[in-house]
């Protein structure tokens, strides 16, 4: 027992592969800080998604706009035996709804940024102006009965996801007759947020032509559906980080720096409901997946390339752990295990480094500051340890090139596993390469 310890010493100086497996279980211990590391990301990109949806309730969530839509109830009548084989008579109110023949809304995108702490919120104010036309009711393509109509209920309804974010009063044009709107979209688009308008529906007329403005707020994303036979939707912003999502992309759109403007064409043909049902139909799902429009987005999500970057750690410890090894192995001299400690202990610092940097300064230069300030401690560190400038040197610029090689990695996402692949293959050869003529059998001097 006495002699274990000494031997245990002699073995690592004198065997490499003892010192590789020493090397090896050095950095799966690191694996415990990466760990705790990756936790606090976590828990600080949960923070910032809790003041996300903190500031959005209060100002106003992502917006859909569904609508508007023609509703117009009629009564249902049929029979039923009863348990004692009489004929009861059951009659219910059911509707139908009609989409419009035209459908156009313009309007702009003021869009702005709410901070909560160090926090941030993409918010706007939508500034729309929507007109359009209805065709005459036909109830017979649906099989309803005309005589069974109650023309007197017919009402506009518009889905809004987030009523509560209306910040004006606004009236209904309907055939140039004024008419107010009133809280609730009854239930129509799956639930009663919106609002709806009571109108005068006369079969004999030949077209119903609407316009009605509305101010809104909202936060990171605003979507629309293409309820028109065509429709048109038209938006301006000053925000210059559009991100276009839904089945429909702009038909035409021009982006710079500090404002967007796109237009959408949508025909009726590419969506999967009708332009008519009735209330026993459930168009909620298809209409829901028609939706398309804009998110308001940070051009780098900081948290996200926080998250991706620690990921690597446990790489960039192992491979600059090789090059010392190489070092020692190359030129005969000899680091202590706790020196391998200290070392990998500063290239963990990056990372906290970097994630309470970014949340202030932002990501580029969180990064920039974090990789200097390791390279320049691990650096100062290579010196004492390994003795010369040159060996000092090839440790910052191994260090160097392995932060370089991780922000083209986080900033080409699309890129990032044909990268690392090659990456990986390079360090591989090189290693390869610097090693081909050792004599593993041999012990070290």
């Amino acid at each position: 027992m006495q002699n274990s310890l000494p031997s245990a010493i002699v073995a690592y100086r004198t065997s490499q592969l003892v010192r590789l497996l020493g090397i090896g279980f050095l950095t799966l211990l690191f694996q415990i800080p990466i760990t705790m590391i990756g936790s606090l990301v976590y828990e600080r990109q949960s923070r910032q998604q809790s003041v996300i949806v903190e500031v959005s309730s209060k100002w106003g969530k992502s917006q859909s706009i569904t609508g508007p839509a023609l509703i117009i109830p009629y009564t249902y009548q049929w029979n039923e035996i009863g348990e004692k084989g009489q004929q009861i008579t059951r009659i219910e109110t059911r509707r139908v709804f009609f989409l419009p023949k035209k459908l156009q809304a313009s309007g702009k995108l003021d869009s702005a940024i709410l901070y909560r702490g160090i926090y941030s919120v993409p918010v706007y104010k939508l500034n729309l102006t929507v007109t359009g036309a209805f065709q005459p009711p036909n109830f017979s393509e649906l099989g309803v009965d005309p005589t069974t109509v109650l023309w007197e209920r017919a009402q506009i309804s518009l889905g809004i996801s987030d009523a509560h974010a209306i910040q004006e009063q606004t009236n209904l044009s309907w055939n140039s007759i004024p008419t107010p709107f009133l809280p609730s979209a009854d239930g129509f688009t799956g639930s009663n947020t919106g609002i709806h308008a009571v109108v005068n529906v006369n079969p004999n007329t030949d077209q119903y032509e609407f316009t009605f403005p509305l101010l809104l707020n909202g936060s990171l994303g605003l979507y629309f559906v293409p309820f028109g036979q065509e429709t048109i939707i038209d938006l301006e912003s000053n925000s210059g980080n559009p991100s276009f999502q839904g089945n429909w992309l702009p038909s035409q759109r021009t982006v710079s720096d500090s404002h967007f403007s796109a237009l959408w064409t949508i025909p009726f043909l590419g969506r999967n409901y009708p332009q008519a049902w009735t209330s026993q139909t459930n168009m909620y799902e298809a209409i829901q997946a028609s939706l398309f429009g804009v998110n308001l987005v940070d051009t780098i999500n900081s948290y996200r390339m926080a998250e991706r970057s620690v990921k690597y750690a446990t790489l960039f410890i192992l491979l600059t752990f090789m090059v010392v090894w190489l070092i020692e192995l190359l030129a005969g001299v000899h680091v202590h295990p706790i020196q391998y400690l200290l070392l990998g202990a500063a290239l963990c610092m990056f990372y906290l480094l970097e994630l309470s940097l970014m949340e202030h300064l932002g990501f580029l230069l969180a990064y920039i500051l974090a990789s200097v300030a390791v390279i320049g401690m691990a650096g100062a560190y290579s010196y004492v340890v390994l003795q010369r400038t040159s060996r000092t040197i090839i440790v910052i610029a191994v260090i160097s090139g392995l932060y370089a090689y991780l922000y083209i990695l986080l900033t080409n996402g699309d890129y990032a596993l044909l990268i690392g692949s090659l990456g990986l293959f390079v360090i591989l050869a090189i290693v390869m390469f610097v090693t081909r003529r050792i004599d593993w059998y041999k012990s070290t001097p």
